[in-house]
C-alpha cells in the first residue's frame, strides 16, 4: 500500500503515549480504531485526546480535516481493514512477542506494526509472527502529538519496505524520522537521556544542589541550546574556527577528568524513595496534570519558533 492511501490506523494501547498518537492520527485526518483492555480506558482515551488536541500547533489544525475516533475492547475488531497499526502496550518482552503475535494474525499481512517501545528489540518482539518482515520499532518521543522525533529501526527479519513506509507515514504526520542502523537497548534519545537523569541523580544524592536547582541548571543552561542543536554540534562550536578539533584541542583532558568522575547510580528501592521525596517537595502544590498541561504549551510555543526559523532561513 503507499503511504498516501493510508486512511485509517489502529492504536494498541491508549495511555499517555497511545492517547497523545492518537490525537496526532486524528488531527491528520486518518481514522483511528483505539483498543485497550483497562477499566475505564474509552473515558481516558477520549479525555486525553481532547486534552491533547488543545495544545495542537496551529499548523496542524490548520488542516481542518478530523479523523474519526472509535474504541473497542476487541483487538481484533480494532485491527479489522487496518492500513497502518501503532503499539503501545506495557514495555514487558513477553507481553510484546504475545501481542504482536496477536497483530500479526489480526491484519493483512502488507500491513506495518509499528511498535512504540521504549527499549525492547524488534528482533525479539517479531520472534513470533507469521509476518516478522513488516514489524518496525516507531518510538516517539513523549508527547508524540507534539515532539517531532519518532526512532525508526528493523529487527533481524524486517524488510527495508516496510521501514520505508513507516518513515514515509512519518513524515506525513510532521514527524522528523530518526533511524537506528542496528538496534540497541533504549535505543537513541532515551539512552542520552538516561545518562543525564543518571547524573543529575548523582548530583542530588551527593548534595551538590537541590532537585528544582538542578533542573533549573538545565532548563536555563544547556536547554535552551539543545533545542537548537546536538552534542555533536554543540561540542563542534566550542571549538571556535578548528571545530572539533579545536574542541579537543582546548578541552580533552576535562572531559576525560569528568568522563572519570561522573557517578554510577543504581536505582534500588531507597534511592527511588529519596528521589522521588525530593521531586514532589520541589514541585509540591502543582498536580501532575497542571505541569504536563504547562509543559505542552511551552513545547507548542518553542516548536513555534523553531519551525518560523526553518522558514525564514
Amino acid at each position: 500500500m503507499e503511504t498516501e492511501e493510508i486512511r485509517k490506523v489502529t492504536v494498541v494501547g491508549t495511555g499517555a503515549i497511545g492517547s497523545s498518537w492518537a490525537c496526532l492520527f486524528l488531527a491528520h485526518g486518518l481514522d483511528v480504531a483505539a483498543t485497550d483492555i483497562r477499566e475505564g480506558a474509552e473515558a481516558e482515551l477520549i479525555d486525553a485526546v481532547e486534552r491533547c488536541w488543545r495544545s495542537l500547533p496551529e499548523s496542524v489544525l490548520a488542516i481542518g480535516k478530523r479523523g474519526k475516533l472509535r474504541f473497542t475492547t476487541d483487538l481484533d475488531a480494532a485491527c479489522e481493514g487496518t492500513e497502518f497499526v501503532q503499539e503501545n502496550a506495557i514495555e514487558r518482552l513477553d507481553a510484546k512477542i504475545e501481542l504482536m503475535q496477536r497483530i500479526d494474525a489480526a491484519t493483512a499481512q502488507d500491513v506495518v506494526i509499528a511498535s512504540s517501545s521504549s527499549a525492547i528489540s524488534v528482533t525479539n518482539m517479531q520472534t513470533k509472527c507469521a509476518h516478522p518482515e513488516r514489524v518496525v520499532l516507531g518510538h516517539p518521543f513523549n508527547p508524540p502529538h507534539l515532539v517531532p522525533l519518532v526512532e525508526l529501526a528493523g529487527g533481524a527479519l524486517t524488510e527495508d519496505a516496510a521501514l520505508a513506509q513507516a518513515e514515509r507515514l512519518y513524515t506525513r504526520l510532521g514527524k522528523i524520522p530518526v533511524r537506528l542502523q542496528t538496534e540497541i537497548y533504549g535505543h537513541i534519545a532515551n539512552r542520552l537521556q538516561a545518562a543525564i537523569f543518571r547524573e543529575a541523580i548523582y548530583l542530588l544524592e551527593s548534595g551538590i544542589a537541590s532537585a528544582e536547582d538542578i533542573d533549573r541548571a538545565v532548563t536555563e543552561g544547556p536547554g535552551p541550546r539543545w533545542a537548537l542543536m546536538g552534542p555533536f554540534l554543540t561540542y563542534h562550536l566550542a571549538g571556535g574556527d578548528k571545530g572539533m578539533q579545536g574542541f579537543w584541542d582546548m578541552f580533552a583532558p576535562m572531559q576525560e577528568r569528568l568522563w572519570n568522575d561522573l557517578g554510577n547510580m543504581s536505582p534500588d528501592a531507597g534511592l527511588q524513595a529519596r528521589v522521588t521525596g525530593a521531586v514532589e517537595n520541589a514541585y509540591a502544590g502543582i498536580s501532575v496534570r497542571m505541569l504536563v498541561e504547562d509543559r505542552d504549551a511551552r513545547l507548542r510555543q518553542i516548536l513555534a519558533v523553531k519551525s518560523s526559523s526553518r522558514k525564514d532561513s
